[in-house]
């Protein structure tokens, strides 16, 4: 047996950690950072502690606040060239997925010349970056302990990727009350994210030993914590809960790959600029189902791990497992595929093949053809369960 695992951050957890952001950052001796984030997450206050204790410590910041869900290789080259000669010596992500993405994308940038489409694909970087600091604002993307940025390639409707462990973060800062009053929506959507990066981990072809425990532990919070954190918003444990489960199933998927769901879901992102969350949520059931039969053993496990009958023998336990998935989109309020804004059948091959392209296409726990993935597209679109 063979196989790596890093994990480049270094992860604190803390009731109301933001407000130390500054202390932390002096720690790693950063003067002039760039705070990365999106417009919801500053309109909803939740930077004021932050650029508080960024005062108090004396580091001087500019910000960027206008990062759009799936963020687009045009903005981010934009950006970068507008900071690359200010004396940024870190950068700040607050967010979820997309500010994280975006601050390791514009942090590439800052110390390499060119467009973040010349450094699509693996460890194509030339030297170090500014140091990324994240803080997560949703429970779902893993993305402040991964070492890769997704980013949408405006010209090809695509989403590229840009892998290097350098663009991990060196820092992750978890404040556990920072979810609380996060829309039950998004809860819905992020959740059901990190459950798809724990089961693609597990269920991989490229897992390792490490992956899996952290895979399994991560469904098994999911399972028992993400209805209630999107039903019940006040349940502060649960939120908190799910904060962690989504950086475990980052640090799984991290070290092991996503699969077929998250090809599919980067695809119809990249040609509808659907809510990534809400893309893996809706194919989770159909492609789990598609794959049982390839590792039986192995989707059984994540089964009993959602709290699926220990009892059942594993092929039974597989196939209940798809219906407690389905069961779970449908509690928590995620679109059919034929609701999904855009979406069109004459689109469909389109998406296959973009998803056959895709780079993690090869970890699917069963080989895929573009016409298997016509087929499963297809069958989400004209599901009405």
């Amino acid at each position: 047996m063979e196989f790596k695992f890093l994990l480049p951050s270094k992860v604190v957890m803390e009731p109301g950690l933001r407000k130390r952001t500054g202390e932390y950052l002096q720690g790693l001796g950063l003067a002039h950072i760039l705070i990365v984030t999106d417009p919801g997450v500053k309109g909803a206050g939740l930077l004021d502690s932050i650029y508080s204790s960024l005062d108090k410590a004396g580091i001087l910041f500019e910000e960027v606040s206008n990062i759009m869900a799936n963020p687009r290789s045009e903005d981010i080259n934009q950006i970068a060239q507008s900071y690359r000669h200010k004396g940024i010596d870190g950068l700040l992500a607050v967010g979820g997925g997309s500010a994280m993405d975006a601050a390791k994308a514009i942090s590439l940038l800052l110390t390499h010349n060119g467009r973040i489409e010349d450094y699509e694909g693996s460890f194509t970087l030339k030297h170090a970056i500014p140091p990324i600091v994240a803080i997560p604002t949703t429970a779902g993307t893993g993305s402040e302990v991964t070492c890769f940025s997704v980013i949408t390639d405006t010209a090809r409707h695509f989403k590229m990727s840009v892998l290097d462990y350098r663009v991990g973060p060196v820092l992750t800062l978890l404040d556990s009350q920072i979810t609380d009053t996060l829309p039950s929506s998004i809860a819905a959507a992020t959740g059901m994210d990190a459950l798809t990066h724990a089961i693609e981990a597990y269920t991989c072809r490229v897992s390792n030993p490490i992956s899996d425990g952290l895979a399994l532990h991560a469904i098994r919070l999911i399972g028992q914590f993400l209805k209630p954190a999107v039903l019940d918003p006040e349940n502060f444990v649960a939120r908190e809960q799910m904060l962690v489960a989504s950086l475990i199933a980052g640090m799984a998927f991290g070290n092991a790959d996503v699969a077929s769901v998250h090809c599919i879901s980067e695809a119809i992102g990249g040609l509808y600029d659907t809510p990534h969350g809400v893309g893996n949520a809706i194919f989770l059931p159909f492609v789990f189902d598609h794959n049982r039969d390839a590792d039986i053993v192995r989707h059984a496990q994540v089964a009993y791990a959602l709290g699926i009958d220990h009892s059942l023998a594993p092929a039974d336990a597989a196939q209940a497992a798809v219906g407690h998935l389905f069961q779970m989109t449908k509690d928590l309020g995620i679109p059919r595929f034929s609701e999904v804004k855009g979406v069109r059948e004459e689109d469909f091959m389109i998406i296959a093949e973009k998803s056959k392209q895709n780079f993690s296409d090869a970890s699917n726990a069963k080989a895929m053809s573009i016409e298997a993935y016509h087929a499963i597209i297809t069958t989400a679109y004209h599901f009405a369960a």
